[in-house]
C-alpha cells in the first residue's frame, strides 16, 4: 500500500492506496511543533483506528508547501516505516512541460494538482485549488503547464479582517443568503464568499481568453476543475466550474508515484 501525504498551510491531508484505489483518507491540522514521533504515533493511530496495518505500507510519497516540516516527516517516515519517501521536488517526473520564468518557483501543490487534472480529464484546463491560497493553473492538452495566478484563500482574507481590524469578528464561513445584510456578521460573509466567487469569475473568463489565444481552443471548450475545501461552496454561486474533485492532490500523488516509484530506496535511520 502507498501512504501519500499533502502537507499545506493549513491542514495535512493523508490518504492509502492500494494500487489506484484510495481506501481511506484523513486531515489533521498542520503543526510545525509536532516532532516525528507525534506525526508517526498520531498516523499510526488512524491506520489501525481504520482497520489498515502500519506494517502493509510499502512506499511514501510527500508533497510540502511548509519546508520547516518536511523534514520532520521525512524523519518520522524512516523511524516508523523504515524507508525514504518520495518527496515532489525539482528533477521528479511529472509528465508536464513546465513553461514558468524559473520552474523551481512553482509548488508542489500546483505541479500534483496539475498532473491529477491533465490524467483525469485531459483537453486544456484551468484547475483551482481553494486552500489558504487560491490558486488557478493553466494547463494545456499536450501536458504544458503555461502558468497561473495566486491569490488569498477565504479563510486567509477571513482572517486578515478579524486580526487587523478593531471592531470585525471571526465568522463563521457560511452563506448569508443575500448580497445586502444588515449585521456585521452577514455583511463580511457576503463580501468573503459573492467577493471570492466573483473574483473567480473574472479570473477563469481572463484566462479562458488568453489560454485560447495560446493554445486555438475555443474559451467554451477549456474546462475548469476545482479542488479544495471552500471548492462546494463557491462552485454553488458560479456557473464557470466544471469539475469539483475533492480528491484531486491526493490522486495526483498516486499517479507521480507510480511515474518515480523506482526513486524508492529503502534505508535505515541511523541514530
Amino acid at each position: 500500500m502507498l501512504l501519500a501525504i499533502d502537507v499545506g498551510n493549513t491542514n495535512l491531508v493523508l490518504g492509502v492506496f492500494n494500487g489506484e484505489e484510495l481506501v481511506e483518507s484523513w486531515r489533521m491540522a498542520t503543526d510545525n511543533k509536532r516532532t516525528a514521533d507525534e506525526y508517526g504515533t498520531i498516523i499510526d493511530m488512524m491506520l489501525r483506528h481504520d482497520g489498515i496495518d502500519p506494517s502493509d505500507i510499502d512506499d511514501i510519497i510527500i508533497s510540502s508547501v511548509v519546508p520547516s516540516l518536511l523534514f520532520t516527516l521525512e524523519h518520522m517516515c524512516l523511524k516508523y516505516y523504515d524507508r525514504s519517501a518520495i518527496v515532489i521536488e525539482t528533477g521528479i517526473k511529472t509528465g508536464l512541460k513546465i513553461k514558468y520564468d524559473d520552474p523551481r518557483q512553482v509548488g508542489s501543490d500546483r505541479i500534483v494538482n496539475s498532473v491529477a487534472a491533465h490524467t483525469k480529464y485531459g483537453g486544456d484546463l484551468i484547475v483551482i485549488d481553494y486552500g489558504t491560497a487560491t490558486t488557478f493553473c493553466c494547463v494545456t492538452a499536450d501536458g504544458s503547464f503555461i502558468g497561473g495566478a495566486i491569490a488569498p484563500g477565504i479563510k486567509t482574507q477571513a482572517a486578515a479582517l478579524f486580526e487587523h481590524t478593531a471592531k470585525l469578528p471571526n465568522v463563521d464561513l457560511e452563506l448569508p443568503g443575500k448580497y445586502i445584510c444588515k449585521n456585521t456578521s452577514e455583511a463580511m460573509q457576503s463580501g468573503l464568499i459573492y467577493g471570492h466567487m466573483g473574483f473567480t469569475e473574472h479570473m477563469i473568463r481572463g484566462m479562458k481568453q488568453e489560454m485560447s489565444a495560446e493554445t486555438g481552443t475555443a474559451p467554451e471548450d477549456i474546462r475548469v476543475v476545482a479542488t479544495g475545501g471552500m471548492a462546494t461552496m463557491v462552485e454553488s454561486g458560479v456557473d464557470c466550474i466544471d469539475i469539483i474533485d475533492r480528491r484531486l492532490t491526493l490522486s495526483g500523488l498516486q499517479i507521480l508515484y507510480e511515474k518515480n516509484k523506482g526513486l524508492h530506496k529503502k534505508r535505515v535511520l541511523q541514530d
